[in-house]
């Protein structure tokens, strides 16, 4: 798994609208990697809900999340639109199947899906926090945003 201190490797996945998220371009910008397993399961339609109640508080601390799953992009659209997401990209990590959560250390090969974890990137693209939740357990956003208040 991706150790507290490691630089991410840059990446691009397309959101839920086939626009790409490439990571490197928001350097400057703390960022949140909030993998949840599937879309359209209670616990991870909570945790996204978390994050774009969250939004104005994330970017306040001058940080971005984004939500990434194994499900393509026409999944995640539909998924957001459901759930009322609007200013939270939601990111397939569809094809190569997992890549990214396989690179970072978080797929579960037995699944076919990622942990359920919340990795926070720095301003440099070095990893400052990870945490991998049970997958029934809503990742709590206050623990979260405690984190970042103490790291202005």
């Amino acid at each position: 798994m991706i150790e507290i201190g490691k630089r991410i490797e840059d990446f691009v996945l397309k959101d839920q609208h086939g626009n790409e998220f490439r990571l490197s371009e928001h350097r400057g910008k703390r960022v949140i990697l909030s993998f949840h397993p599937l879309a359209w399961t209670p616990v991870c339609a909570e945790q996204m809900k978390g994050l774009e109640e969250n939004h104005k508080r994330l970017h306040e601390l001058n940080t971005i999340a984004v939500g990434i799953s194994v499900d393509s992009t026409f999944s995640k659209k539909a998924w957001a639109e459901s759930l009322g997401i609007e200013r939270t990209r939601l990111l397939s990590d569809f094809w190569p199947h997992s890549e990214l959560a396989k690179k970072l250390g978080i797929f579960r090969e037995n699944d076919g899906f990622s942990e359920r974890a919340n990795i926070i990137v720095d301003e440099d693209g070095n990893v400052i926090f990870v945490k991998v939740y049970p997958i029934s357990q809503v990742p709590d956003m206050d623990e979260i945003i405690v984190f970042l208040e103490g790291r202005r």
